[in-house]
């Protein structure tokens, strides 16, 4: 006797595969920007099933570029060197000593550690910062702030060099000055920058809430800018939820089709929001005409 399975699982596999193509291949050539942050780095299990994520995505033939954070990371290591920190609006102000530290552990430690993961998957990962090949020119965001940048360009040119090459771009939040400086970026802030630029088919920022909700406290599955707005404006998306809006805001006015806030602790919350109709958060675009 072979070992082989009944014809009628191979029936039951065939159907299941060709029900889930169309789905697959609905975003085929898309360019889909991903910010993970920090704390959804701090498991390796984690970690891995992020990584085989992105790996299937550029399988089915998604161009998928990852930036991330590195906030606890960042903390623990100016800890360590008793450098003091202090934020001001939740952004860390960024002095010439903090600047070198964020440097080392968000391009160095964390992005490296992405990277590896990513390519014990399958995946082709480039480790990359802002800094590479003039990606994300800044100047200061507030002179309170030292050291912290807003991308005023971003050089895509290198990204869609390692797309052509079927390699996934990891990209650390480190901006280059024009005098040569170097600038912290927020991360939100730095993923809606680059998407932009790329005219991105999807921004993805997977944060820890599962995404906006309305007023009775509901999550919302798509929402419009104005109504964004419209719910900022009544105190209804406020805290940390503001800069997230805003990003999105920010990215969909510079081309983007559209940004989705997901919770990225949830298991394979990338791929539910690309291949399931019911999505993983809420996205927000303009309404289609």
């Amino acid at each position: 006797m072979t070992d082989t399975a009944p014809a009628s699982d191979w029936f039951a596999t065939a159907r299941t595969l060709s029900q889930a193509l169309p789905y697959l291949q609905r975003y085929a050539g898309a360019t889909v920007v991903i910010k993970l942050g920090g704390h959804a780095m701090g498991s390796d299990a984690a970690m891995d099933e992020f990584a085989r994520d992105v790996v299937l995505m550029r399988h089915v033939g998604v161009n998928p570029v990852v930036v991330h954070g590195g906030g606890p990371m960042i903390e623990a290591m100016l800890s360590r060197l008793d450098i003091p920190t202090r934020k001001v609006g939740g952004k860390r102000v960024t002095d010439a000593a903090t600047v070198e530290v964020v440097e080392m552990v968000l391009s160095g430690t964390v992005n490296k550690r992405l990277v590896q993961a990513i390519n014990r998957q399958g995946g082709c990962a480039v480790g990359l910062s802002g800094k590479d090949a003039d990606l994300m020119v800044c100047t200061p965001d507030d002179p309170e702030l030292g050291f912290v940048g807003r991308p005023v360009t971003c050089n895509t040119a290198i990204l869609r060099t390692l797309a052509a090459a079927e390699a996934i771009p990891v990209i650390a939040p480190i901006g280059t000055g024009r005098g040569g400086e170097t600038f912290n970026v927020n991360g939100d802030t730095a993923a809606g920058a680059i998407a932009a630029a790329l005219k991105a088919d999807r921004l993805l920022l997977l944060t820890d809430v599962s995404g906006v909700r309305d007023a009775q406290g509901q999550h919302i599955s798509e929402i419009t800018p104005d109504a964004v707005a419209a719910l900022t404006a009544d105190g209804v998306i406020s805290g940390g939820m503001i800069p997230k809006t805003q990003t999105a805001l920010d990215a969909i006015a510079g081309g983007v089709r559209a940004v989705v806030i997901l919770d990225g602790r949830a298991p394979n919350a990338c791929l539910l929001e690309l291949y399931t109709d019911h999505g993983a958060g809420s996205l927000i675009r303009a309404p289609r005409p």
